[in-house]
């Protein structure tokens, strides 16, 4: 389906050059002079390479329509993820590049929805958040108990996020998968 550039959004999937690419980022650029522009930030779904491209506002491109349909996560294959289809029971393998940053948040049968054209999957969307244990937490410093005054923490999966002043060593917090920062400590 042919649509305007300047609708092109994050997430999409879309042909270019005989390749299917699915958008990453977008801007709309609008120079001094000159009319304006976008640019896109769009990973290869075949390769995997990334690259930008500008298109004016009033150019088309090739909109591919998705599919959603829900797989859970059943293990690592190298370079690649292994998904059960929730229905059928049909093993897919997913490139873990697909996950992008999110990758280290993937957890032993989390559900996690994924959009195919074409029965390709070309994205994986996890869970909004996820539960983790802090498994290092610096000390509070004495005298900042000032409620913005985050410390680091770094989580059982190997990330690094900032956590409040009471969290400690060995507990479980909820953590947005999106950009890995926190949002409550778990429920027990």
């Amino acid at each position: 389906m042919k649509q305007q550039a300047n609708l092109i959004r994050a997430g999409q999937v879309i042909e270019h050059e005989g390749n299917r690419w699915t958008v990453l980022k977008q801007q709309i650029i609008t120079p001094g002079k000159g009319g304006a522009f976008i640019q896109v930030e769009m990973r290869n779904l075949r390769t995997g390479n990334k690259t930008n491209e500008r298109w004016r506002t009033a150019d088309t491109v090739e909109r591919l329509m998705t599919d959603n349909k829900d797989f859970t996560y059943s293990y690592a294959d190298g370079d690649n993820i292994v998904l059960l289809d929730d229905e059928t029971f049909e093993q897919t393998i997913v490139p873990l590049a697909l996950l992008g940053e999110a990758a280290p948040f993937l957890q032993d049968n989390m559900k996690v929805e994924c959009d195919l054209v074409e029965g390709d999957v070309v994205a994986v969307h996890l869970p909004a958040t996820v539960i983790l244990e802090v498994v290092e937490a610096d000390p509070v410093v004495k005298g900042q108990t000032a409620s913005s005054s985050y410390k680091p923490a770094k989580l059982s999966n190997g990330v690094k996020t900032d956590v409040p002043p009471f969290i400690e060593a060995g507990e479980r917090i909820v953590v947005r998968t999106e950009d890995a920062t926190y949002v409550e400590r778990a429920r027990k």
